[in-house]
């Protein structure tokens, strides 16, 4: 057993096509590599040469999970380059467009995608076998942030309704009263299913991450605020490029994002919850204690938990939002094209989402920057498995590539939007 090679051609349940490699030599992890082999998709590119106006259904495209997520970042970025400021009821409907997203997106991953891991099933369709009341919960969550997709979005896959200003159609009161129905019920299955994955066994594992989020004086943060860390990193979206730098590596078509000074970093629900819980109201910090969940998390696994929070915040947001919208007087702010260049950082699902837009006189992109959440958290991700690896040296085949997995799956990586499969290759010397 001294000498093995463990290979996987196919994870499911990680989005995207990757494949990962360790490297064991003398009883000790020499090597970890996530290999993302997909071919580059050339957005950046794509998005030179066109009008500030198409911006929004260009990168609407970058991810079918988290369209809203890369609009968001760019309606900032853009308006940013061309000076606009839209009134608070336009900045509230995109907020609670936003809680959509993360509603829809953290429910799929907690139970169809990571939940299994936790209670030895292979997959979301054999665990409802046994916890079919979770998996119709999820299913229920998700149609609800789909619905908010599809109402201020104009459909749930690649929305259209979003624009550089504002929106194309705002929404009435009453078509938004069935959506509130809906979410008074969600927000009670996103309580029962936060519990129900309380009971779940973690493994005992702490990291001590550098977490990197966005931080607003006054609210949980999804699309503006400051960018923060628990190193003591506090810079506007515009100085992100001084902080951070992207990194090729031989053996990967994706970028690895660290920070200049102390490299790997750590974006997404654990960041956010370190350093801003005090911003979530009272009673879900309780329910919170009620679970177990400390206030700093330093364990991957129990992100499922933050995960939880979150939903149960994002139902919570919708209905205060809903219930204090009044229609804007204007659905946008006509923009008018100028030479700028415009930054901008929201909070997707997975973490920070950064955009840069340089745009010439005429309002056509003359270059842009986007770097997602999972380009940011690719290192860390490395450094669990490294760990993980490290600590499962003694176990069989079969336990160390699931606990592998489980490791990668802790941080719903979004490696593509196009496949659902990872191979692992262990080779041991």
């Amino acid at each position: 057993m001294a000498n093995r090679t463990i290979q996987v051609d196919y994870i499911a349940r990680v989005e995207g096509e990757s494949s990962l490699e360790l490297s064991i030599r003398d009883g000790k992890v020499d090597a970890v590599r996530l290999s993302i082999f997909e071919p580059p998709r050339f957005f950046e590119a794509l998005l030179r040469g066109r009008g500030f106006g198409e911006v929004l259904d260009i990168v609407a495209r970058i991810c079918g999970i988290c369209p809203i997520a890369y609009q968001m970042s760019g309606v900032h970025a853009v308006e940013d380059a061309l000076g606009i400021e839209v009134d608070e009821p336009i900045r509230a409907l995109r907020r609670l467009l936003y809680c959509g997203e993360w509603i829809q997106s953290h429910a799929l991953h907690i139970v169809m995608l990571h939940a299994p891991d936790f209670l030895g099933y292979p997959d979301a369709i054999t665990m409802a076998r046994d916890h079919g009341e979770a998996v119709q919960r999820a299913l229920a969550l998700k149609k609800t942030g789909n619905d908010l997709l599809r109402l201020l979005g104009g459909r749930e896959i690649h929305p259209i309704n979003a624009r550089v200003g504002g929106f194309y159609r705002v929404p009435t009161r009453a078509e938004l009263a069935p959506v509130a129905e809906a979410l008074k019920s969600a927000r009670d299955q996103s309580i029962e299913s936060l519990r129900w994955t309380a009971s779940f066994p973690f493994p005992e594992f702490v990291r001590d991450y550098e977490f990197v989020t966005l931080r607003h004086p006054d609210e949980y943060p999804m699309n503006a605020g400051r960018i923060v860390s628990s190193g003591g990193l506090n810079i506007a979206a515009s100085d992100y490029e001084t902080e951070f730098i992207e990194c090729q590596v031989p053996y990967s078509t994706a970028l690895h994002s660290v920070l200049k000074a102390r490299g790997a970093y750590l974006v997404g629900p654990m960041a956010r919850y370190a350093l801003n819980r005090d911003h979530l109201p009272a009673e879900i910090r309780a329910l919170a204690d009620e679970v177990g969940l400390e206030p700093v998390c330093r364990n991957p696994y129990r992100s499922i938990l933050v995960r939880g929070v979150e939903v149960v915040y994002a139902c919570h947001e919708a209905l205060h939002l809903i219930a204090a919208y009044e229609p804007p007087s204007r659905p946008f702010v006509r923009p008018e094209p100028r030479a700028g260049v415009g930054y901008a950082c929201t909070e997707a699902p997975r973490g920070i989402l950064y955009h840069r837009y340089r745009i010439d006189a005429d309002g056509t992109i003359l270059d842009a920057s986007l770097v997602p959440p999972t380009a940011q958290n690719q290192d860390v991700i490395e450094e669990d498995l490294r760990e993980v690896a490290t600590a499962g040296l003694a176990l069989d085949e079969e336990t160390l590539k699931a606990r592998c997995e489980q490791s990668i799956r802790n941080h719903d990586p979004c490696i593509s939007c196009a496949a659902h499969f990872l191979k692992l290759q262990v080779h041991r010397t």
